[in-house]
């Protein structure tokens, strides 16, 4: 499904507190945590983000291990952009009022000095394509990267769990796909600072009311434990979702009795929530956000 570019107002409050990160404010945590589940929800909604961050997590970059000094440019111009404001503007592009900017990509050429970008296009606000341009957080922040190194940019759109593996095999210089870092990953590719806090949510039919009475990360958490094996959790293949229900030692997740089930994007998972597909999605919260938005939107 296509999702619009800009996240709508309904979720600016409890999106703000991301921009107020990138600005110098030291809380992550939503400043509309007194909304309940359902308040955002209509009667024609099909589905609903529960409003409890299920993780708490940092996206970086995934550089070449052999490009030292392109980590070192990255984390200049993280710097750079958090104090004269960049961040904060390429935020608002997506979160607030501001205007999404395409991104174009040069054919990949070796004879040329390029800057090789690996991505997966399909998470919103993130990184996604609308035509022959990409949009997103990451894009933009890597055609300032190229620009910065007087380099053609190149993007490449592949599968998620094949970004870092891309980068490691030196098929690309750089991984920008909402990259939670982890020490495992770290294995394989070099991280530069952390740009974005983030989170996982949990999205649910908008009729379902399991996880209504729910306050804290931990109330959701009994639940989600005692589900047995015939209850599906979707999510995107390789994300910290798919960790979250199948245990991971890196994240501290413990295994869930429930049944992982993998998609493309976290578009798909939702669709196939609608359609019964499975039971419940765990995915990062602001793709989360935008894709309910953008289903609700056309219920």
């Amino acid at each position: 499904m296509k999702l619009s570019k800009k996240i709508s107002a309904v979720v600016l409050a409890a999106l703000m507190v991301v921009v107020a990160i990138f600005a110098g404010c030291s809380s992550s945590k939503s400043t509309d945590d007194s909304k309940t589940n359902t308040e955002s929800t209509t009667s024609a909604a099909k589905v609903k983000v529960v409003d409890i961050e299920l993780s708490s997590e940092k996206y970086a970059f995934g550089v070449d291990k052999k490009q030292p000094e392109l980590k070192e440019k990255c984390n200049e111009l993280i710097k750079e952009m958090k104090s004269n404001g960049e961040l904060e503007e390429i935020s608002n592009h997506y979160f607030g009022d501001g205007e999404p900017v395409g991104v174009e990509s040069a054919k990949q050429d070796k004879s040329k000095d390029q800057l090789v970008v690996a991505t997966n296009a399909e998470f919103e606000p993130f990184e996604y394509k609308e035509g022959n341009k990409f949009y997103g957080i990451d894009m933009e922040i890597a055609k300032l990267l190229a620009d910065k190194l007087g380099k053609e940019l190149v993007i490449v759109d592949m599968a998620f769990d094949a970004v870092l593996l891309s980068v490691q095999q030196q098929k690309a210089d750089i991984g920008m796909a909402g990259l939670t870092v982890t020490k495992e990953r770290a294995k394989q590719v070099d991280f530069c600072d952390s740009y974005y806090n983030a989170a996982q949510k949990l999205v649910v039919k908008a009729d379902d009311t399991t996880f209504d009475n729910c306050k804290t990360k931990e109330d959701v958490d009994k639940i989600l434990q005692g589900f047995d094996s015939s209850v599906l959790i979707g999510g995107q293949n390789g994300t910290t979702g798919q960790y979250y229900v199948e245990g991971s030692k890196d994240f501290g997740f413990t295994k869930l009795n429930a049944t992982w089930k993998g998609y493309a994007n976290g578009s798909l998972a939702v669709q196939d929530l609608i359609n019964g597909g499975v039971n419940y999605v765990i995915i990062d919260a602001a793709p989360a956000q935008a894709i309910t938005n953008s289903i609700n939107a056309v219920a």
